[in-house]
């Protein structure tokens, strides 16, 4: 079995969450080798994507290659995972998270996070850092990283007609250069308020790799500039890819992608 057949295998499925709260979270966990192979790698996905994106296929492979494991997830209300995705909110995905890495992470990992997914892999280092686990953090590898979105990205941005409706329905359906339009609910963005990080110094504990393209339409670089100013300075880099746009999917990014996880270990 080639690693590309191996890595579209059926998900396990944990449970997640109690009561009306409780969902169904779909996981593809390669195991590895080893720890002579290196550290393991941990995959978190953007707003409305899943574990079968580009990049995310892309690292299963990678760590196929070379007898890495590889642990990947949908937050609940994406891709092959239960819940409805208008539930969602920053607070639960972030329980998505902590819960499969948990559960299917041992020893040192690489985290890797993409949009949405970088703002979860900072809140992970924060919460393992609050109440450590088996597996603990060998680096974080972050792709337009958006911490804050909710608020810095959307709510700041929004006319106020949107917020009215927002505010007074509940709702708002965004547009979607990627698909069909997506709920914005005012749980999301009132919760969001919660996990805000900009605002002070954020320590994680392990070098942190960040790659941002300079045409990128939905986190502007600007926004991982002001990350990088909020990380320790010591063994943080920040690459500027300067025709990239937010996905950074092509192959020269990925490679971009594949060598900062590389390079931390």
């Amino acid at each position: 079995m080639t690693a590309s057949e191996d890595s579209v295998a059926g998900p396990a499925f944990i449970d997640v969450g109690e009561g009306a709260a409780a969902r169904r979270i779909a996981v593809r966990a390669r195991r590895g080798k080893g720890a002579e192979q290196g550290p393991g790698l941990f995959w978190l996905g953007g707003f409305n994507s899943d574990m079968q994106g580009t990049k995310a296929v892309a690292l299963d492979a990678w760590a196929a290659e070379r007898g890495r494991a590889c642990v990947r997830f949908d937050y609940s209300g994406h891709g092959e995972s239960g819940g409805r995705f208008v539930d969602g909110t920053i607070g639960r995905w972030l329980a998505d998270a902590v819960a499969v890495f948990s559960q299917f992470c041992h020893g040192p990992q690489v985290v890797v996070g993409s949009s949405m997914g970088g703002w979860m892999a900072l809140l992970l280092a924060r919460e393992l850092a609050r109440q450590p686990r088996a597996a603990t953090l060998a680096g974080l590898v972050l792709i337009a990283p958006a911490p804050d979105f909710t608020e810095e990205l959307m709510w700041k941005g929004f006319s106020a007609e949107i917020r009215k409706q927002i505010e007074e329905t509940g709702v708002w359906l965004r547009p979607s250069e990627y698909g069909e339009p997506y709920p914005i609910t005012r749980a999301l963005i009132e919760e969001g308020r919660n996990h805000l990080l900009l605002g002070s110094a954020i320590n994680v504990g392990c070098p942190v790799r960040i790659l941002q393209g300079a045409q990128d339409p939905d986190v502007p670089w600007q926004h991982a500039f002001a990350l990088a100013h909020r990380l320790p300075a010591d063994d943080v880099v920040l690459t500027m890819i300067q025709d990239g746009d937010h996905r950074l999917s092509r192959p020269q990014d990925i490679a971009r992608i594949l060598a900062a996880v590389a390079e931390i270990g």
